[in-house]
């Protein structure tokens, strides 16, 4: 494995160490659950960061809550926009002056994108591109992107490799995918360095409990801690690869900063490398809710239809992003929701 000279990631995550010379980041999607933890990190570790959000899934909570994490001082090195990437004028003004971009900002969600794909279209694909052209003209040195194990489709082989991918399931699947190659052909024709990064399953503190939509670890917390019972699509033998917040910061920086001259693409699995069914997750969730609200009654989850779009099994091979980048992923399922769950039972249920 080569680590190529890159700091290792703080087990408990509160602060990379030392992520190198100080750089000018731009963070789309700021103000959501995975590009929050990436601006904390990178304030955290004392870099000048200028981050994006429209406030159409991220909240301004979540910056609130990551500006008294990181402290005044900190804080005076971020500048916020607030606009969307589906306008080309407020990509140009934030790539401005940029030296690495990590792009999150999209519209999630496969059975959204199933009921409207063109807001998912317009957001995922035209929003992408935006994005792509403002970095180029900006003269950013990278841009790293969020990809999405969604991309494998209807490819049965497990676990999921990156250059075998089938045919999409969804109009999101199909959004993630087109951004991977219009990356690659801005580093094929512009001379670009651009990094895909195909999330699988990504939980942790902050992500949004509320909405039709939203991710089942908050919303199954929530309806646990509540009295109610989970729903569960299928007969619950239906698994994913969950990834902890902690370990997408570490991929994400580490795609950022690994040393590199010229165009270059790559995509790379980021997940822990592990199946959990989704009863097994649902016990687990059972199992630390009790742990901290004694008194708790669980209710044994409902059953419902398969919902459309979904993927019967994932799993990532991760072996790709352990060798070029030196990802090893410091949190397995059982240990991220012990780390998470106090920031579950106080922001969540117990103040739905």
């Amino acid at each position: 494995m080569h680590d190529f000279g890159l700091p290792p990631i703080d087990p408990t995550f509160k602060l990379v160490a030392a992520l190198a010379v100080p750089q000018r980041w731009l963070v789309t999607g700021s103000a959501g659950f995975i590009g929050s933890h990436l601006l904390e990190y990178l304030l955290r570790a004392g870099h000048a960061v200028v981050s994006l959000d429209n406030f159409s899934t991220g909240h301004q909570r979540n910056l609130d809550e990551v500006r008294q994490l990181v402290g005044e001082a900190a804080w005076a090195r971020h500048r916020f926009i607030e606009g969307d990437i589906v306008d080309p004028v407020t990509c140009r003004q934030a790539c401005e002056g940029a030296d690495i971009v990590l792009h999150q900002a999209a519209l999630g969600s496969v059975p959204r994108s199933i009921e409207d794909p063109l807001r998912t279209h317009a957001v995922n694909a035209t929003g992408f591109l935006n994005m792509l052209v403002a970095s180029r003209d900006a003269g950013c040195k990278r841009f790293v992107f969020a990809a999405s194990s969604s991309t494998y489709g209807d490819h049965p082989g497990l676990p999921k490799v990156e250059d075998r991918i089938g045919n999409p399931l969804s109009p999101y699947a199909v959004t993630k995918y087109l951004d991977e190659l219009y990356a690659g052909v801005f580093t094929r024709s512009y001379g670009m360095q651009t990094v895909g990064l195909r999330y699988f399953n990504v939980f942790g503190a902050r992500q949004d409990p509320n909405g039709a939509y939203a991710a089942v670890i908050p919303r199954w917390a929530a309806s646990i801690a509540q009295g109610q019972s989970c729903e569960i699509f299928g007969d619950g033998e239906t698994s994913r690869d969950f990834c902890f917040i902690d370990n997408v910061a570490q991929a994400n920086l580490r795609a950022a900063l690994v040393p590199g001259e010229g165009p270059r693409f790559d995509i790379f699995n980021v997940a822990f490398g592990e199946q959990t069914t989704l009863n097994q997750l649902h016990g687990l969730l059972c199992e630390n809710l009790q742990a901290l609200m004694p008194n708790l009654k669980v209710l044994p989850p409902t059953y419902r239809e398969f919902r459309q779009g979904d993927v019967r099994h994932s799993l990532a091979n991760i072996g790709k992003a352990a060798t070029v980048l030196g990802y090893v992923p410091t949190h397995s399922v059982r240990e991220g929701l012990r780390e998470a769950m106090p920031w579950y039972v106080d922001r969540v249920c117990r103040h739905p």
